[in-house]
């Protein structure tokens, strides 16, 4: 690792840290009760609570809280970390590294969520979430990394306190991969219908020929 590299990266991991604090003292959640109420608080919801959860992000961004933290009971140790600092991947088709990352995150036993990249509006969405257009892109709260690198992206899990070996419960099932924008559905097919040929009419009969006298 080049000494710029090294100090981009001690700068990124403390970035996270510094974060962490500041973030703490804000506003981290947007409960929309069964009732309807909203509600704005820094303590994570308990999943029996019931009610949408969104986080709000340092910019004031709400963002869905990701589906993996509410569809199983999670260790608390892991809950904590996931409701704190949720984990994002942006991934795209036919991409090597996104399955590099994707086995890390599996293998850690991070719950995320998976956004896919695969047309030019997905493209400029990432562009603006994340200042560029690189695959695999991971989210950990408001931290941005670009590009796969495992001892990097390690070291920021660690940071946010999800623990180094998995403790997914066993039936636990990721959220499938969404497009990053929600696309619209497709308009039904247009049936053109011919209008039936007119028919064509008779010629009248010939004249009788006029008799003269």
């Amino acid at each position: 690792m080049t000494t710029a590299r090294r100090l981009q990266y001690r700068s990124l991991l403390l970035a996270l840290a510094l974060g962490a604090g500041a973030f703490a003292a804000q506003a981290q959640y947007k409960v929309v009760g069964p009732d309807g109420s909203v509600t704005y608080t820094d303590r994570a919801p308990s999943p029996s609570a019931g009610g949408k959860v969104s986080t709000v992000r340092r910019d004031g961004t709400v963002v869905a809280a990701p589906s993996a933290v509410a569809q199983a009971p999670l260790p608390l140790e892991l809950r904590q970390a996931a409701a704190r600092f949720p984990v994002t991947l942006y991934t795209s088709a036919d991409c090597a590294p996104c399955d590099s990352a994707r086995r890390l995150l599996r293998t850690r036993g991070i719950p995320f969520t998976e956004r896919t990249v695969s047309d030019d509006a997905d493209g400029e969405a990432l562009a603006r979430l994340s200042n560029g257009r690189t695959v695999p892109t991971l989210t950990v709260g408001a931290q941005v990394l670009r590009g796969y690198a495992e001892t990097e992206w390690q070291s920021t899990f660690d940071l946010a306190g999800y623990p180094r070996e998995s403790r997914l419960p066993r039936d636990y099932a990721p959220p499938s991969p969404t497009p990053l924008v929600a696309k619209a559905p497709d308009a039904p097919p247009t049936v053109v219908v011919s209008p039936e040929p007119r028919p064509v009419a008779e010629p009248p009969p010939p004249a009788e020929p006029a008799i003269r006298f």
